[in-house]
């Protein structure tokens, strides 16, 4: 596979000569200044793909040329948006980054309660608490029936939590949900809004009557467009799965699972309507077995996020290590039988200063250089094995 690396562009304090020195050897970006929903132009994407060579690296993969919100949920804007995004993808075809990873996720486009919930090594890690999430839903975001989407245990872990919660607490699970892991990757929340809750809700009111058929048939409209533009620059489009891959906040959810991939993939069968096998999302969620999706979804994965997750008794999860067996497993199966195809690690641990450096929610520097290494040395043992 291809070593690649997400960056946020010229303003990241990660360099592009940082990351040619660690063995990077493709650049997943995007133009981030340019809003949600406004062309690409093609001085614009060549801009970015200069910069990225002149420092000897090449944009391997677009994460993410942003869906909007009313393609989604099908505004009346949505072909004015679809003709944009065209033109979007034919800058991009035009200047020979052929590799987009983008998501169909409602409103939240993925969702932590703890960014640094601490390992006994001293690193810190992104965590899933199912209980401060669903104290969040129902006590915070005030959502209409949210308790109907709880277990008792559930619940009752909900109680015991507004009993120690403070305003603080509050505000922290407010930052973490819908600001620190949205406004960095053109995203509908930013750290500059002043009262994000309230545009929370709003978002969350634009997809009310929509359940997951609609979703789906938006989703196959949308790829239904485009695909003429990908047929004709040789384009993949990657999904990336709902993370978690569960129903949250009473959102249609179309990526979670076997079913849902496949589902997609039938919709809209043509090759180059494909998936990011991203392992970690795909763990969340204790109904999918990845290793068995990794082989059955091989031929059809244009991009993969290397990492996992591990799920605990009462639905919370925590990313695991990058030698996890099972993503070991998964990273010898896109070695042998999808090999040039882009992996980038993600989600690694705070260790060495990462936690003083303002770095994005799961992008560490040296968290990431220590995935990265781990991963390498998988890959180079199963191309060893396999002479």
């Amino acid at each position: 596979m291809e070593k690649t690396w997400r960056w946020f562009g010229p303003k990241d304090p990660i360099t592009l000569d940082m990351l040619r020195q660690i063995g990077v050897e493709g650049i997943v970006t995007a133009l981030h200044h340019i809003p949600n929903g406004e062309v690409w132009s093609y001085h614009e994407v060549m801009k970015m793909k200069t910069f990225i060579e002149d420092h000897g690296l090449r944009w391997s993969v677009v994460e993410s040329l942003p869906v909007s919100e009313s393609i989604k949920y099908g505004g009346a804007d949505r072909d004015e948006l679809i003709e944009k995004y065209k033109v979007s993808l034919t800058n991009l075809g035009k200047a020979g980054v052929k590799t987009i990873c983008y998501n169909f996720m409602p409103v939240l486009d993925w969702a932590r309660t703890d960014l640094t919930y601490p390992n006994p090594d001293g690193t810190s890690n992104l965590y899933f608490s199912r209980a401060e999430f669903a104290y969040f839903d129902i006590h915070i975001l005030n959502r209409k029936g949210a308790e109907k989407d709880y277990d008792a245990d559930t619940l009752a872990r909900v109680e015991e939590l507004g009993k120690q919660m403070d305003e603080e607490g509050r505000r922290r699970l407010v930052d973490n949900i819908i600001v620190k892991t949205q406004g960095f990757v053109n995203g509908n929340i930013s750290e500059d809004d002043l009262q994000p809750v309230e545009k929370f809700r709003e978002l969350l009111a634009l997809y009310d009557g929509i359940d997951a058929a609609q979703l789906r048939a938006n989703m196959a409209y949308f790829l239904s467009a485009i695909m003429p533009v990908c047929d004709e620059y040789d384009i993949n489009m990657c999904v990336h799965p709902d993370d978690p891959p569960l129903q949250i906040l009473g959102l249609p959810r179309i990526v979670t699972c076997d079913a849902d991939i496949q589902a997609f993939l039938d919709a809209v069968p043509n090759p180059h309507n494909g998936l990011t096998f991203c392992a970690g999302s795909l763990s969340a969620g204790a109904h999918n077995d990845v290793q068995q999706l990794a082989r059955k979804y091989a031929s059809r994965t244009h991009f993969v996020h290397a990492r996992i997750c591990r799920v605990m008794p009462g639905g919370d999860f925590k990313e695991s290590t990058h030698l996890d067996p099972r993503l070991i497993d998964v990273i010898a199966t896109f070695e042998r039988e999808r090999p040039g195809v882009p992996m980038r690690v993600d989600h690694a641990p705070l260790m060495l200063g990462d936690e003083k450096m303002g770095y994005n929610a799961g992008y560490s520097f040296h968290g990431r250089m220590l995935a990265l290494g781990e991963v390498s040395g998988i890959m180079a043992a199963v191309n060893a094995l396999n002479k």
